[in-house]
């Protein structure tokens, strides 16, 4: 199955690109060639920018106390299992311990590092990382692997707080919808919202059907058109029935 996930705020929204960017710089991180950690310092450069946001610190940190509350509330539930709420509290007072003793704005080790800003500076320009354009970049990538990794994940690390934040924000936002089994006639499928409150959707298809799903909504109604791939044509609407599985998630 294919997951397709569409945020239905701007918060959500950027949650999102944040994981997807924390487990790309993961990714090139782990990796051994020089040009892979030069990707995963870009990642890094493009985390700056996106968490940099004022209120994103204090958005997690009231959203988890929110979580903590609604969870604690289950306490005495016999059909939830005591030893997974225990983890799921511990690991939310834990996050937020770490958010609330980062201070000063967010990446600001980073933005106080010349070298690096230096380097960020030429990446907004085409081409402008070259040799020739930053020698000292260039020296540095043709050290060894263990020493990149040092480095990036010293130059990651004051941003591993929000990471973990996000971390169990998104997890229960996933957990908290319901699975329903729905049929797109003819590639279009529509539902009036009536009411719903949702903060993310959620859409699994099977890859066989070859199709992607474009998605519109907003509190009035949920539209979905399923669209053929076809390389360098234009999209066009699918013909056929799309079975497809949907969740509404909301904290």
């Amino acid at each position: 199955m294919i997951s397709y996930e569409y945020p239905l705020s701007e918060r959500i929204r950027t949650l999102l690109r944040l994981e997807d960017l924390y487990e790309r710089v993961q990714y090139f991180t782990a990796k051994a060639d020089a040009q892979e950690h030069h990707v995963a310092l870009l990642c890094i450069f493009e985390i700056l920018e996106v968490a940099s946001r004022a209120d994103l610190k204090s958005d997690l940190l009231q959203e988890l106390e929110r979580q903590k509350h609604t969870l604690e509330a289950l306490r005495d539930n016999p059909e939830i299992s005591q030893e997974a709420l225990d983890t799921i509290l511990w690991e939310i007072d834990r996050v937020s311990s770490r958010l609330f003793q980062m201070s000063g704005k967010i990446g600001q080790e980073l933005r106080e590092n010349e070298w690096l800003m230096s380097i960020k500076q030429r990446t907004n320009i085409p081409g402008g990382v070259c040799e020739f354009d930053l020698p000292s970049y260039h020296y540095w990538l043709h050290q060894n692997a263990e020493l990149h990794r040092h480095d990036l994940e010293g130059w990651l690390a004051p941003f591993l707080p929000i990471r973990d934040g996000i971390a169990i924000m998104l997890r229960l936002l996933r957990e908290s919808g319901k699975v329903s089994n729905q049929t797109a006639v003819q590639g279009v499928y529509q539902q009036m919202m009536a009411g719903r409150v949702a903060q993310m959707l959620r859409l699994r298809l099977r890859p066989d059907h070859q199709c992607v799903p474009e998605i519109s909504a907003n509190k009035y109604a949920l539209n979905i058109r399923f669209t053929t791939h076809e390389g360098s044509q234009r999209p066009r609407v699918i013909e056929t029935d799309v079975d497809f599985e949907l969740t509404f998630c909301n904290l």
